[in-house]
């Protein structure tokens, strides 16, 4: 099991960009892929991006696609979000997810989760 922790959430105005960061640590060994997730008040959990254990293949929701970018330091196990012309419909709380599954966006593949990041995005 790996262990998973957020870090960078905020409050920023529509159009501006934000970061948030996702520290692994336990059996970080393992070939993870990484994803996050977002959910909004009163909505249900949904995919926004992921990336493969080496970061060669990414994927993204349709609603984030050219907005945001996933990436991942190895070294540093760390995964990070940047979320460029955000909308105030990106205002959610963000968790990170790992899984051994090869690239997945299922969101019952991913075993292990964060605790979440809360992004707010206003107009």
């Amino acid at each position: 099991q790996v262990q998973l922790v957020e870090s960078g959430g905020g409050l920023v105005q529509a159009g501006g960009s934000l970061r948030v960061s996702c520290a692994a640590s336990g059996r970080t060994r393992s070939s993870y892929t990484m994803g996050w997730f977002r959910q909004a008040p009163g909505k249900e959990r949904e995919f926004v991006a992921a990336i493969s254990w080496r970061g060669g293949s990414t994927y993204y929701a349709d609603s984030v696609k050219g907005r945001f970018t996933i990436s991942r330091d190895n070294a540093k196990t760390t995964v990070y979000l940047q979320m460029n012309s955000l909308k105030p419909e990106d205002t959610a709380v963000y968790y990170c997810a790992a899984t051994v599954r090869v690239l997945t966006t299922n969101i019952g593949d991913f075993g292990s989760w964060g605790q979440g990041a809360q992004v707010t995005v206003s107009s």
